[in-house]
């Protein structure tokens, strides 16, 4: 089994605090990074990983092009898609294969798992598994019905038909766009049970979040955790910090709780991970090569327009004037061909006609 996970330097800490538990309770398990910055630094040697690969070593194709439309969040799930097909082709002595978001705490082997991914091609598991937190069901319909803060799949045909439909999505869009009905990876995976053979896996014990609080039923019995019955597997500590704490105070029944004893443990080992610092470390692609910081608006301009993007090799090596540029131009050279053709059409022109001819057209 391979379980690997998807960050920024900045989130070093949490990939540590995870492998960490990973190779405790599931020593077979091999454990891989995904990092997407420019080089690996010193600060991703760590004992519990396996390998560390860079997303643009992986990558089919320009890289930094892809790559610079994206602001940080939606840049390391962006990726995803793409080095599952990566891993399944470098480690072809494996059969299993599991995504794991880094701020996941593993307390036991995954049992139930293994035993699905003998058969089953994709496994995935819903935020809710009740009703009853209306807060979470109205987030699930906005940020997708299930979590991908875990994925797995195995070596099958079905598996890599949803991987490389995955991936394609991805590429073209994984931006954090509620409001167009896009939630970076995740929102695309609402359409997975309708197009592949999924499981959807409704075991408790697996991606236990701040969204399970309320009424969760957990429980503690001679050292091991169950959630209403079902073993606990793995907490994914959305939310680290302040939201998980006002869950806890909104949702936990006041006094003792099992799961307060576990994010304390958990905050313990997280902050000893960062000890270094290594939070605080800038994205490498935050910046141009230059050092001057990336305009985040102008990222989103960019992806807007493919005839921009297509025609610069490498965003990196301008600045954010070329960039604004190259976009104000190639909206101006818009206009003018929406003016040629108007006049070669006998149109009298007016400022009116022109938006009306510009909406019409979606430019």
């Amino acid at each position: 089994m391979i379980i690997f996970t998807s960050i920024c330097t900045n989130y070093a800490h949490k990939a540590r605090t995870l492998a960490e538990s990973v190779k405790k309770n599931i020593p077979d398990a091999k454990f891989l990074v995904c990092l997407t910055e420019r080089e690996v630094p010193k600060s991703m040697e760590c004992p519990y990983f396996d390998e560390v690969i860079l997303s643009k070593d992986m990558w089919e194709g320009n890289f930094n092009r892809y790559i610079y439309k994206h602001a940080i969040v939606e840049a390391s799930t962006s990726v995803k898609g793409h080095f599952f097909k990566y891993i399944i082709e470098h480690y072809p002595n494996e059969d299993k294969f599991v995504y794991l978001d880094p701020d996941c705490f593993v307390y036991s082997d995954f049992v139930e798992l293994r035993e699905l991914l003998n058969t089953r091609p994709i496994v995935l598991c819903p935020h809710l598994l009740q009703p009853g937190n209306i807060d979470m069901e109205l987030s699930s319909t906005a940020h997708g019905v299930y979590n991908l803060g875990f994925l797995a799949v195995n070596r099958s045909d079905e598996a890599i038909r949803f991987i490389n439909w995955w991936a394609d999505r991805l590429y073209l869009f994984c931006y954090d766009d509620i409001a167009r009905g896009i939630f970076t990876d995740q929102k695309w995976i609402d359409l997975a049970p309708c197009f592949f053979d999924v499981e959807i896996f409704k075991h408790r014990g697996y991606d236990f979040a701040t969204w399970s609080l309320l009424d969760c039923g957990m429980t503690e019995e001679n050292g091991k955790f169950f959630v209403k019955g079902d073993p606990l597997r793995f907490i994914h500590f959305s939310g680290y910090g302040a939201t998980i704490e006002k869950c806890m105070n909104d949702w936990l029944p006041e006094g003792d709780h099992p799961f307060r004893k576990l994010y304390s443990e958990y905050s313990k080992l997280h902050d000893k991970n960062n000890e270094d610092g290594v939070s605080k470390t800038p994205w490498s692609y935050s910046q141009y090569y230059s050092g001057e910081k990336i305009d985040d608006k102008l990222r989103v301009e960019y992806r807007k327009n493919n005839d921009v993007m297509f025609s610069i090799d490498d965003p990196f090596a301008l600045n954010n004037n070329d960039v604004k540029k190259m976009l104000r131009l190639k909206k101006e050279n818009n206009t003018s061909k929406v003016l040629n053709s108007l006049k070669d059409n006998g149109i009298k022109v007016t400022f009116s006609k022109i938006l009306g001819h510009l909406k019409n057209k979606g430019k």
